[in-house]
């Protein structure tokens, strides 16, 4: 069946027929074969992240991204002496503060606007009257915008206070290159079906080994008990404590191939930017004005301002749609506003043919 339309979004996103194809053999969780398959998977994501497995390892988790983050969060900080730092600047920083209320994690928010990144100096300011904080953390594809956030300056202010980290890379590991080595960070978390470019099933967690040991029976949940998941895979490789989503597991397997055959992190990073800066460059050409600057905008999805406050985003979305190509809505509470994602199974020729589409709505509703 010929796909219906391009997902410019950013995750679930268009995956290649090849992708797809490999969720078409069904598979048993307990085969050897299968259980290499998720061994592999762990092993190359460490590869990718620039990750030394001396150091690091990786837990995967069933469930979507914000599953993942909500394992790292309730089993990295214990139930009693810990402080959760949040630095904030759009709805998945928010997130992370509502799952500390929901697991009473005592926790300090650092709120920015939805259009800046975050500021290192001001969280340095607030982890000096905040001496309690054991632990912060942070998005690095704030996806609501589409700010890029810069972890590397904050990571070292984190290391110098004895300070545990935890990332949400859900928009960028694979598409943003990134060093763990060099952030040194403790946790960082994905989700199968970003930059890789796999489909929705999974998350997964890079942990610093030392810093996942100290966590056993902190976890709030039985399902989301990090620690829980990292020793069943440790002491039988390959198994997950309850039933893997076998079918995503081997379409991750296949994008992590195309990854490589594309050039890896690098490579695609430059496709992602390539696509983008078409995108903003075009779009702004059309009469859509930039949400976010350039100087802090990644290259995963680029917030777009309505061009009038009578623009009917609904009809221009279906008029986009019949025509081949499927957007985001806005995110930013304070700016009316739309997103259009570049990551994914898309070219440049891909974002060549939405911006004529576009211009041809344009011309129409003059």
């Amino acid at each position: 069946m010929k796909q219906p339309y391009l997902l410019l979004t950013p995750g679930p996103l268009s995956t290649t027929p090849t992708v797809k194809e490999a969720m078409q053999i069904d598979y048993c969780t307990w085969d050897s074969d299968y259980r290499s398959v998720t061994e592999t998977i762990r092993s190359q994501i460490l590869t990718m992240a620039q990750a030394n497995p001396e150091t690091y390892t990786t837990v995967l988790l069933q469930g979507s991204g914000s599953y993942g983050v909500e394992a790292t969060v309730g089993t990295a900080v214990p139930r009693e002496g810990a402080v959760l730092m949040i630095a904030i600047n759009g709805a998945y920083g928010h997130r992370i503060s509502e799952i500390a209320e929901y697991y009473q994690i005592p926790h300090v928010d650092v709120v920015f606007n939805e259009d800046e990144a975050v500021d290192p100096q001001r969280i340095a300011a607030a982890l000096a009257e905040h001496p309690e904080v054991t632990h912060f953390a942070t998005i690095h594809s704030e996806t609501t915008t589409g700010v890029l956030n810069p972890i590397e300056a904050l990571m070292p202010m984190m290391r110098e206070r004895g300070i545990i980290t935890i990332i949400d890379a859900m928009s960028s590991m694979g598409g943003v290159p990134i060093n763990v080595d060099d952030l040194d960070c403790d946790y960082i978390i994905s989700s199968a079906n970003k930059c890789v470019q796999g489909v929705p099933g999974f998350a997964y967690i890079i942990a610093k080994k030392t810093t996942l040991a100290q966590t056993a029976e902190n976890a709030r949940s039985l399902c989301l008990d990090l620690y829980d998941q990292w020793q069943a895979m440790t002491k039988q490789p390959g198994k997950w404590r309850f039933t893997s989503p076998t079918h995503v597991v081997h379409a991750f397997a296949q994008a992590l191939i195309e990854l490589n055959a594309e050039g890896g992190v690098d490579a695609r990073y430059q496709r992602y930017h390539a696509n983008q800066q078409l995108l903003s460059t075009g779009m702004q050409g059309l009469g859509f004005d930039l949400v976010i600057d350039p100087a802090i905008q990644g290259p995963i999805i680029t917030s777009f301002a309505y061009p009038s406050a009578n623009f009917d985003f609904a009809g221009f979305y279906e008029f986009i749609k019949a025509r081949g190509f499927v957007i985001y809505p806005g995110k930013v509470s304070t700016i009316p506003s739309f997103r259009i994602g570049t990551i994914g199974d898309v070219e440049t020729t891909d974002i060549q043919r939405l911006l004529a589409i576009i211009g041809d709505y344009q011309q129409l509703n003059r």
